[in-house]
Order: C-alpha cells, then structure tokens, then sequence
C-alpha cells in the first residue's frame, strides 16, 4: 500500500498549473510547426507564425501563452491500495489549494475568471477556484493526475446532440463545425465523446483531449478500430472545410481528432465535441508515494525557429491623429501596425456603460471613446517592468448585442478583437462605415510586448474587465471587417474550401 502525502499532490497541482501556463505541450508545438510548414495561405501562415513565437517567448519568458489562464478541469485516478497521510482534505480540495496557490503565485500571476452565483451575480472568486475535478478510483497504489487549463473561448464552442443510432457522426461534425466560427482559436483539437449518456459523452470529450497529438502516426499505420477510422475520416472532412489558422481560411483547421466511446441504450447515441485551442495546455503526472511531481522543462531548441515579417506594404497607423475618413481606406486582409492610444472593454464593461447610457448618466469620466479604438481583452496582471501581463484578444461575437450602442453613442471609430463578428453585426459595421481589426488568439505575450503603457481608467472594481488605456507601439493586427463590410471570416474559408477541393481533384 502507498502513502501519498497530502502536501506532495498540493504542491504538484501548483507546479503543474504554473508549468502548463507557459509551456506548450512539444506533440502541440511539433504538430504546429507541420501545419505552418505546410499552410499555402499567407493569412493563415501568418496567424500560425504569431502563435508559435508566442509559444517560444512564453517558455522563454515563463509567462502566459494566453491572457485567458483557463478553468481548471483535472482528472484524478486513485489506486485502491493509496493511503493518505492526511484526511482532512478532499481530493476536490487538495485541487483547489493547488490552484489557488498557482494562481496567485507572485512571480507569474494567473488571470483568476471564475465567477461565483453563475446565474445571478457572477462575482470573481479571485483565485480561479474552485476547479472542475473527476476523480475515478481504478486498482493500483498510485494517483495518476491529469490537469488542463481550459479556456473560456474553446470551452463555449462545445457542442452536444442526441442523434439518432443510425445517423453519422462524421457528417454531424462537418456540418457543425463551421458553425462554431472561429471563437475557439484554431487550428486546434476536436475532443469528441460517443456514447453513455450526455453527461458521460461529454466527460468522455474532455479527457480525450488530454492524449497526445498523434494523427500522423495513425495515418500512417492506418486504423484498426472503430474509433480510429472516425478520428481519420472527420480530420479529412474538418481540414477539407477551409476554415484554417484563426478562422481566416487556409489549409489547416485541426492538428488532431480525439475520440473516445462507451455503450449507451439502444435507442440513444448521444455526441458531445468540445474544441482545445492554440493554447492547448495540459500535463500529466503520477504520485507513488516518492514526493511530488518532478515535472522537466522542455529543452528551448525544440521550439521551431520561425519569424513573423509583415510585409512592405504593411500601412502604419497613428492611432491619435486617426480619423473615420482615414479607416475608409482600409480593406478586408490588410495587415495593420497600430501606434497610439487605444481603450479596452469587455463583456462586463460593455453592460455597465449600456446601464449608464441608457439611465442619461453618460461615459464615466475620464473615459473618451472619440475616434478611438476599443479592443475587447482582459489581461494578465504585470510584473516586474512590464506595462502589462499577456493581453491577447478575447471572442468578439459576445460583444455583439451591444455594438449598434457603442457605434451609434460613444464615437468609436472601429473595434479589436478575436475572430469573427455576426451577420447583424457586420452589416452595422458596414451602416457605420467603421471597421473591425483581429489580433491573433493564442498570441497573448507577442501582443502584450507592443503595450508600452497601460492604466485602469474607469471600473475598477471588475479587475480584469475594467476599461484599461493601452498605448501601443507596432501592435499587429489584420482587417477582419472594412467599412464596405467586406468580412475575412466569410470570404476566406469559402475561398480555401474552393481551393483544396481544387487540389484534391488535382490529386485525384
């Protein structure tokens, strides 16, 4: 029988969250590298750049690969023969303590985004607690540990049906896939769990994420099982969609496909897909009873060296002296370099200046929205010298319901953000003849190295959603949406799927 120490899980469970923050898993990294290897439109490859050098500055750094540091979902397999030394913590809270010391580690804070009262007043916890734990008990004298930090963009994509047994679960993800947009940050992995009931299927869909990336070498020793044909003919079907790098339409949509599968009644076949972002973050460990988690860090020359050059007709921008008139000029796929003083406002926010515009109490003061940009981010508290923590976009379309306001009462000549934007929302951009710019989810720390300045100018008190004044040197961002209302996020994947069906039918 093994004694695991109480204080041996807490400790790995601290160390794992701060490891997984800033290291990408290699099979991810290595997985990456390929599809920027191979990716043939210019959008796409130059969205993969940006998250690959993002991924190598925050090993370099050790510092978020993603403002958004995740909910913590954690699966605990305890051996029937394991014996605590203490008993005074449930497996559940021996997790939290984990997190909680992760979180609020002084040396690399994490962003804490769990609400408390979810349907009511969805106050912060502060320290990103409690997590989401699944503890199994299985034979053996050992804890195996598996721990992700799950983003908040990916996670809201998730998606559950109940099919009928005779229906085809490939040609479900197809069709739904591209209705997920691009708010999950790809190219990641598709977690898909078969079977059970919904709540099994979906647990089922969220470990499955935790396995390595290894499509390739089942490409090439080809399936054996049921499960493997799947995880093979929906890579094809997702990748041949076009939707690529970023939404932005290219050849690479999935690195990987995980399935996992249980019986379930004959009359159900429940499905449930959850999406892991370009900040896939996730570790797993074993606790023998030895001492804690020796957790090594990967070697920095295992990083791809790749570079990000904007082009020579990139158009400079000076945000201060920027008028409407000026973003007229601007069109769908231009790559912009932004200088100059911009304002933040996310979810929370954008409802507390609704409140007030809407009672006749007007912008809180020392708020100036006129011929300025907002972008939609809630960032990572600095240390040491920086201006600011990672500080990468945040999904758009949950800033949607209040953009006809914000363009119509604030003055605001354009909006950042990540991914894409609602057809109700992109026609008001076009009746407003204003503009919408993406920043690259998933490359957080490049983003924040552009922020020169920052301070809080108005709410406070919502911590990471409080309006913020950045100023900006050389921030990259791509026209996702003109003043015409030509849209990226429609054009380029129907583009690109035109393309590879070329392709293919060149093969062929």
């Amino acid at each position: 029988m093994s004694t695991i120490r109480q204080q041996d899980f807490i400790d790995s469970i601290e160390d794992a969250l701060q490891y997984i923050s800033f290291y990408h898993p290699l099979d991810f990294v290595q997985a990456l590298e390929k599809a920027y290897n191979k990716e043939q439109s210019k959008a796409a490859k130059d969205a993969i750049a940006q998250i690959l050098i993002n991924s190598r500055m925050s090993a370099e750094g050790k510092r978020p690969l993603c403002q958004d540091t995740g909910i913590i979902t954690c699966f605990v397999k305890v051996g029937m023969d394991v014996k605590w030394d203490k008993t005074d913590l449930t497996v559940q809270q021996m997790v939290d303590e984990g997190t909680r010391r992760a979180y609020l580690n002084p040396d690399n804070p994490l962003r804490a985004s769990i609400v408390a009262d979810p349907a009511g007043t969805r106050k912060n916890t502060k320290d990103n607690t409690p997590s989401v734990v699944h503890i199994d008990l299985v034979p053996g004298g050992e804890v195996e540990v598996m721990v992700a930090a799950k983003g908040g963009g990916s996670e809201n994509k998730s998606k559950m049906v109940m099919l009928n047994p005779s229906d085809d679960v490939a040609a479900w993800v197809e069709k739904t896939l591209p209705t997920m947009g691009a708010g999950w940050c790809p190219p990641g992995m598709l977690g898909i769990g078969i079977g059970g009931t919904a709540e099994k299927a979906a647990v089922m869909a969220k470990e499955s994420l935790m396995d390595p990336v290894d499509i390739h070498e089942l490409m090439e020793r080809g399936a054996q099982t049921t499960e493997e044909k799947l995880r093979l003919e929906i890579f094809e079907r997702a990748n041949k969609l076009g939707i690529g790098a970023q939404g932005l339409g290219g050849l690479t949509t999935v690195v990987d496909i995980k399935v996992k599968t249980a019986p379930t009644h004959a009359a159900s076949k429940p499905v449930v897909m959850i999406p892991n972002c370009a900040a896939t973050r996730h570790v797993h460990f074993t606790l023998d009873g030895s001492g804690p988690a020796d957790l090594k860090a990967p070697k920095l020359e295992d990083w791809p060296e790749v570079t990000f050059e904007v082009g020579e007709g990139t158009r400079r921008v000076n945000l201060d002296t920027l008028t409407k008139e000026d973003t007229r000029e601007w069109k769908m796929g231009e790559t912009i370099l932004l200088s100059g003083t911009i304002l933040t406002g996310r979810d929370a926010a954008h409802k507390r200046l609704q409140d007030m515009i809407n009672s006749g109490e007007g912008l809180p003061e020392g708020v100036d929205f006129d011929n300025k940009f907002i972008y939609y981010v809630g960032p990572v508290d600095a240390v040491g010298d920086e201006a600011v923590g990672p500080a990468g976009p945040t999904t758009a379309t949950r800033m949607d319901k209040f953009t006809d306001m914000m363009l119509e009462k604030t003055g605001i000549v354009g909006m950042i953000g990540k991914a894409e934007r609602g057809p109700a929302t992109v026609k008001s951009i076009k009746e407003h003849k204003s503009v919408y710019l993406m920043a690259v989810g998933g490359a957080a720390y490049l983003v924040s190295k552009a922020i020169k300045k920052a301070r809080v100018v108005a709410f406070e008190d919502l911590g990471m959603e409080a309006i913020y004044e950045f100023e900006v040197e050389d921030m990259p961002v791509t026209v996702a949406v003109d003043s015409e209302g030509a849209n990226a996020h429609t054009q380029g994947p129907a583009i690109w799927k035109a393309k590879i069906e070329e392709l293919d039918g060149k093969l062929k």
